[in-house]
């Protein structure tokens, strides 16, 4: 498939948008009178032949992955009709929102769809726009998608490398229509709007499928969703695209197939913990460990890329909390285990006593850098001791936007103008050595433990900022935005 092929600009003014959509077919030029066209493996020779005829010439086909080229038709269409739904125009949606006042006609068309962003059969024009913003978001590697009622409009806006850029505008009247078709989705309840709710579904790309968490809140000028997006494909990595310099993952490795002992991972929520945690387990897995997770919720499905490994979800309904969860997980004789996080002095209790009995337990925490982890844990009540003898390492970690190499980091439409696109980790490393067990078991304060850290060699976040930054990396501001620079 070429790189970049160019549009042919009588195939998107004749033949119409969901034809080339339902049948993932562009024209991409002509040479020697002949219409280039770019089709999946999937397309249709009968769609092949009929583009031909209508447009009159002889056709020749190329294959290409279908969710590139129905990206390439959204943004060739988009471009041609400007007035195409979005930013206050109404083409396309009028009819639908006529009639979107009520639950019936959208239950009756959510019940018709089908869950593939690829696919535009069937849909109703509301339910093609969501898809669109939805497909749209997944390809710009968005991680929340925030739809936000003002007094006028709607505005439309995408969470990207960890940070919330404007991007369409809604008119006021298709609002109710797109969050109705949200809460359809997650199966909340539609008539209800005065009251904020909560939801689960799942959409696919082709084959590629990505959960969606739900949710809404009723504000003074309407019903507010945010749908975060769980794309399974990107929230687990190999362990070395996590970002560690070789020094440090090397060592946090070391630690990582002990047989026993507690590793936390700390930041603040977005931070990468869990992800990291994933890729640990992956490349540490093995046909002789028994990997078992308690979590909230669970965020990829270990086992679908081959791993051994057993996951828990909380489930307060049930009575399956962290602690209730992993007190269960330890009659499962594991080796290894994941408690999804730390939060409460019966949950840090039980994993630190787990890792007391031959297991290695991960897990994670909500603090500002390595060494606060110490502190955090004797605050929820961990006795200064145990935690002296259970812990083996800490890892903080933040994430930081990367420069955008296409445009040398002066800014373009596929960065938001930022300069900035993609993001790599900050990584604080603090293994347990005998100088530091003594300090936490004598109750010694956090600045005494922090400068025996470093004194052993652990590397502030801040110094690791600096060195991305020094490397050409990421910026000052954007090292600045996450952590405190040296």
């Amino acid at each position: 498939m070429p790189d970049a092929p160019t549009v042919d600009e009588e195939f998107v003014e004749r033949i119409d948008r969901d034809f080339a959509r339902r049948h993932l077919i562009l024209g991409t030029g002509r040479a020697d009178n002949e219409l280039e066209l770019l089709v999946t493996e999937n397309t249709s020779r009968a769609a092949i032949h009929n583009v031909g005829a209508f447009l009159e010439m002889r056709v020749r086909a190329t294959v290409g992955q279908a969710e590139a080229i129905a990206r390439m038709i959204d943004e060739a269409y988009s471009q041609h009709r400007k007035s195409a739904g979005w930013n206050g125009h109404k083409a396309g949606v009028d009819g639908a929102c006529d009639s979107c006042d009520g639950s019936t006609s959208v239950a009756r068309w959510i019940e018709q769809a089908d869950r593939d962003l690829l696919s535009t059969q069937g849909k109703g024009p509301v339910i093609q726009l969501v898809d669109a913003m939805l497909f749209e978001a997944l390809g710009r590697g968005a991680s929340d998608v925030h739809i936000q009622p003002l007094s006028d409009r709607t505005v439309v806006r995408y969470r990207v490398d960890g940070v919330l850029h404007d991007v369409h505008e809604l008119t006021a009247d298709v609002t109710h229509a797109v969050v109705s078709r949200i809460k359809v989705m997650g199966r909340m309840d539609i008539a209800q709007q005065r009251i904020p709710q909560d939801g689960r579904a799942t959409v696919t790309i082709g084959r590629r499928a990505v959960d969606l968490r739900l949710s809404t809140v009723p504000t003074s000028y309407g019903e507010r969703a945010v749908v975060r997006l769980l794309d399974t494909a990107q929230q687990l990595c190999d362990f070395e695209r996590l970002g560690m310099c070789q020094d440090v993952a090397e060592a946090y490795l070391e630690r990582a197939i002990q047989s026993n002992g507690i590793i936390l991972v700390t930041g603040p929520t977005g931070s990468g913990k869990t992800t990291t945690l994933y890729s640990t387990l992956k490349r540490t897995a093995s046909p002789q460990l028994n990997i078992m997770t308690i979590e909230d919720p669970i965020e990829y499905e270990l086992a679908t890329v081959g791993l051994a490994v057993s996951q828990m979800q909380v489930n307060g309904k049930k009575g399956i909390t962290f602690p209730t969860g992993l007190r269960h997980i330890l009659r499962q004789d594991p080796d290894v285990i994941m408690v999804g996080e730390i939060r409460d002095a019966e949950t840090a209790r039980v994993a630190i006593q787990s890792s007391l009995t031959g297991h290695l337990v991960f897990s994670t925490l909500h603090t500002n850098d390595a060494p606060s982890a110490v502190t955090r844990l004797v605050d929820l009540g961990v006795e200064p001791y145990l935690v002296s003898a259970s812990l083996s390492a800490v890892l903080a970690q933040r994430l930081v936007r990367t420069t955008h190499r296409p445009c040398d980091g002066t800014g373009c439409d596929e960065c938001f103008g930022t300069g900035l696109k993609g993001r790599t980790g900050l990584f604080e490393f603090m293994p347990l050595d005998e100088r530091l067990r003594q300090l936490i078991s004598e109750g010694a304060p956090l600045a005494a433990i922090r400068d025996a850290a470093r004194q052993a060699g652990m590397r502030a976040l801040g110094e690791e900022g600096q060195r991305l930054v020094d490397e050409g990396v990421t910026i000052p501001l954007e090292v600045h935005r996450v952590v405190q620079m040296v």
